[in-house]
């Protein structure tokens, strides 16, 4: 039976692609050792999570190990061998505000991590297809030095810009920015993805996300924006909005509609190649426009505060252009908009609250 390695197999995404690998009928190996409620404490562990999918998918396999372990991934690997045709890699230190308490942890999981698979893969997979789950930040603040017009609820590119109609594309500089110290073990690590498919000719890939979220999201206040907010609508916690008015704009993908994009690079890879992929245009919102969204979805209002510091790094305005993607894959396309992406954390988000009382 073919093998997929998932990293970071309980997060968000990681538990998405377990679904859809183990669905196709491969056996999964999932790596998760809950550094999330590490970083960010009980709320966001994963825990819940590698439960459900030790129940609902016979074919997986958990693997309670860190990444950066490289004689452990090395041995997991060497098990495996040329069974492994698909390697996803979606474990990381995900935060800005986390990265800088601890700089050497953050760089360790992003960037070291990153290169003990890589290295394992070389030696033990190398017809194996290599999927990194990059993130915009390798951009830097750099998009914050577009031409942004203020409007009523949100901030937009000027109309006369030649990325306001789809977004930012793959050319958007990375260099001369400030990309936080979150950003900048992420660029490393996808610099080294890159080289790994185009110096030793591996078939690697790089997708640059937007906001990822959908219902599996262990939201917490830094990390998982939507998640985190419409759990705070549905529990009545305070939720902290961190400059710009509330107005900066994210573009947000479902994770389901995210592993899909996943499983056609995983049947064609392109080597070395780099794709943003996001929301875009189809599903995007500023802070305020989430919240009133999300009132409107629980029908109670949102007690919110707004702290004038912006956090370091954050961007006013992300838009994904995914037209290189969709270019290369055109039978992908999206079937959740902002209003179901915010239904589907919603009613998620229910059911879990609900099993966790009975």
């Amino acid at each position: 039976m073919s093998v997929a390695i998932v990293t970071g197999s309980c997060g968000l995404v990681g538990a998405e692609m377990v679904k859809l690998l183990a669905g196709k009928g491969l056996e999964v190996i999932g790596i998760d050792n809950d550094m999330r409620q590490v970083f960010f404490g009980p709320d966001a562990s994963t825990a819940w999570q590698a439960a459900a999918l030790g129940r609902r998918h016979a074919g997986y396999i958990h693997v309670d190990r860190d990444i950066r372990d490289g004689e452990a991934m090395d041995a997991l690997f060497a098990t495996y061998g040329r069974s492994i045709t698909a390697v996803v890699h979606c474990a990381a230190q995900p935060s800005h505000d986390w990265a800088v308490r601890d700089p050497l942890m953050d760089f360790s999981v992003n960037a070291t991590g990153t290169l003990v698979l890589l290295e394992a893969l070389r030696r033990h997979a190398p017809d194996a297809v290599f999927l990194f789950t990059s993130t915009n930040k390798v951009y830097g603040d750099r998009p914050n030095l577009l031409p942004l017009v203020e409007q009523a609820s949100r901030f937009e590119l000027a109309e006369d810009h030649p990325w306001a109609a789809h977004g930012i594309p793959e050319s958007m500089p990375i260099d001369a920015c400030l990309h936080s110290v979150f950003g900048a073990s992420k660029l490393a690590a996808d610099v080294m993805v890159q080289e790994y498919g185009r110096y030793f000719g591996l078939r690697t890939g790089c997708f640059r996300g937007g906001c990822l979220t959908g219902p599996g999201h262990s939201g917490a206040q830094l990390h998982g924006f939507l998640a985190y907010l419409v759990r705070c609508a549905v529990e009545g916690r305070r939720y902290s909005v961190f400059g710009h008015q509330g107005k900066q704009v994210r573009d947000n993908i479902h994770a389901a509609d995210l592993v899909r994009a996943f499983w056609c690079f995983i049947e064609d890879p392109a080597p070395g190649e780099v794709f943003n992929i996001g929301g875009g245009r189809h599903a995007n919102c500023s802070v305020i426009e989430a919240i009133a969204m999300a009132e409107a979805r629980t029908g109670r209002k949102l007690d919110w505060v707004h702290v004038d510091q912006p956090r370091i790094g954050d961007h006013q305005w992300w838009i994904s252009d995914v037209r290189k993607f969709r270019a290369r894959y055109p039978d992908w396309s999206y079937r959740y908009d902002i209003g179901a992406i915010i239904t589907d954390i919603h009613d998620g988000l229910r059911e879990r609250l609900a099993g966790q009382a009975a």
